[in-house]
């Protein structure tokens, strides 16, 4: 009887501290909900409200202990209780969270791979996620303003029932345009050979690989130079496609045509180049078959003529000083009548801030994250308060940088320490910082960009939503299609399959719905180009 009685007083008393854990939450959430919003000037709240965030976490802090979100919290009175689980487990996390139901009233970081666009739609739907326009309209003026700046955001951030579920992150930093890493010339052969201008045209680029091939620019009397090289065609691919009137592998748009370029008369001479090259010993033998060690290996051999990587110095093994002489591709075409194109990205990344909604106090969210779209919220989401990363020089006006403590690797792994803003998909506009001293590479880069890819720049496909219907019968096609396009292009460019065969390709994808997929693509692209008009 004594260990029923004691049984029964812990179970009783387990019961006491659930019922009373569960009334201070709803005590907090209902104390939230009734505290007004400012919506100018800080604090945002007068009365201090406490949310729940959940965010994908680095692991090298706890988000409660960084400073900037602790002076921040300070300075506007919302204080958050984080659950950030690592980034590699987070998609599972936030699915758990959105299956049982008890999601965060917050949603930070996530970036579209893990919330997805299909997600956005599915739970916006079932109205576990918060619409957001209305908010923005009232309580968010940085973004606001930028929405009215770029009508193009509005338009690839409304889902297709008209309502706004994330914010994104906006970058218009000279890489935001980037498709993927450029590709890059050896300027050391290029100073060997004396060339002065960069090929513009498809046979002035096959011209010049032939000297890469047959003119020893790397001096060692040897054969041994590889004009062109890549893994898989995967970096330079987009680059080479430009030259056909090609913006992307598999579907793009043209004056509001949708089309799935792989089976284009564009694309075949694309195949048809490439395996001109391929069989001329002008690109890599091993392109199809080796590993990102081995492409390295053979940069710092210097025995590569063009190769793509984000910076060329990760792939030559070169300093920042002496990567400044290897210059950028310039866009090429096959018609010299023609102005080359060059496939870029929007700068827009979804998923970075969402609402459930459950969140008792959505204003005091959406002003506390605006700031972030602001230069000022922005440089300081990114590099902390002043005396962390960096402190203020009077004499020079500018921000210095700081030297990380002891026992920090890096003034990134430090800097991870100070703010969130780090390696996950925030929500800010990402701009150039003011104030800061550009380094003399970053400014290499940014006229390199600016005169080989802006001027020539296209979005082959804009950000759009699918219903979920659309969604799942777009799997359904992509999947097999995908794999046969990859498989036949690197017949076609190795001769294992000859170029005769191109019709019985053709045909074989056609059998593959891929007209339907086009209807479901273009639908889309409709939707979009009529929305927010």
């Amino acid at each position: 009887m004594k260990r029923i009685l004691l049984l029964f007083i812990v179970f009783l008393s387990f019961g006491i501290l659930v019922a009373c854990s569960s009334d201070d939450e709803g005590g907090e959430n209902d104390q939230a909900a009734d505290v007004e919003v400012n919506k100018e000037g800080y604090p945002i709240v007068d009365e201090k409200i406490t949310l729940s965030m959940i965010a994908p976490g680095s692991g090298l802090a706890e988000w409660e202990d960084m400073p900037f979100l602790q002076e921040y919290s300070d300075r506007t009175n919302v204080y958050f209780n984080y659950n950030t689980p690592p980034v590699n487990d987070f998609q599972t996390n936030l699915n758990l969270a959105f299956a049982s139901g008890d999601i965060e009233d917050v949603i930070f970081g996530a970036g579209s791979d893990n919330l997805t666009p299909a997600m956005e739609v599915d739970y916006g739907a079932q109205g576990i996620l918060l619409p957001l326009e209305d908010l923005i309209d009232e309580y968010a003026p940085n973004f606001k303003k930028l929405l009215e700046e770029r009508p193009d955001i509005e338009k690839s951030i409304t889902a297709v029932d008209g309502h706004i579920y994330s914010l994104p992150m906006v970058s218009v930093e000279y890489s935001s345009s980037w498709k993927t890493g450029p590709l890059w010339y050896n300027g050391e052969w290029l100073d060997a050979l004396n060339v002065e201008e960069l090929p513009k045209t498809t046979d002035e680029f096959y011209d010049l690989l032939v000297r890469f091939r047959d003119e020893d620019p790397n001096g060692n009397g040897k054969a041994d130079e590889i004009p062109l090289l890549d893994i898989q065609m995967d970096s330079s691919r987009p680059w080479l496609l430009a030259a056909f009137g090609i913006k992307e592998w598999g579907i793009e748009e043209n004056d509001g045509k949708v089309r799935y370029a792989p089976i284009q008369p564009e694309y075949k001479e694309y195949l048809q180049y490439m395996n001109k090259l391929y069989e001329e010993k002008l690109l890599d033998p091993e392109t199809f078959s080796q590993s990102s060690e081995q492409k390295k290996a053979k940069g710092q051999n210097n025995r590569i003529g063009v190769f793509p990587d984000w910076f060329s110095f990760f792939t030559t093994g070169d300093s920042q000083e002496e990567a400044m002489n290897d210059p950028m591709f310039h866009p090429i075409t096959n018609d010299p009548g023609s102005e080359p194109v060059v496939p870029i990205k929007s700068g827009v990344t979804r998923g970075a801030f969402s609402l459930s909604s459950d969140n008792p106090n959505p204003e005091a969210a959406m002003r506390w994250v605006d700031y972030f779209y602001s230069q000022e919220g922005w440089e300081e989401l990114n590099k902390g308060p002043e005396g962390y990363t960096w402190e203020w020089d009077e004499e020079k006006e500018t921000k210095l940088p700081l030297d990380p403590p002891e026992g920090f690797e890096s003034s990134e792994e430090y800097r991870a320490t100070i703010t969130p803003d780090y390696a996950i998909t925030t929500p800010t506009l990402r701009a150039p910082k003011q104030y800061e001293e550009i380094s003399d590479f970053d400014q290499f880069l940014t006229e390199e960009t600016n005169n080989k890819i802006k001027p020539f720049g296209e979005v082959p496909y804009p950000l759009v939503y699918f219903t979920n219907d659309e969604q799942k019968e777009i799997n359904t096609i992509e999947v097999d299609l995908k794999s046969y396009v990859e498989q036949m292009e690197a017949k076609f460019i190795t001769g294992v399959k000859p170029m005769s065969d191109w019709d019985e390709y053709v045909e074989t994808i056609e059998k593959m719905n891929v007209e339907r997929y086009v209807e479901l693509y273009q639908k889309a692209y409709d939707r979009w180009a009529d929305s927010a008009e």
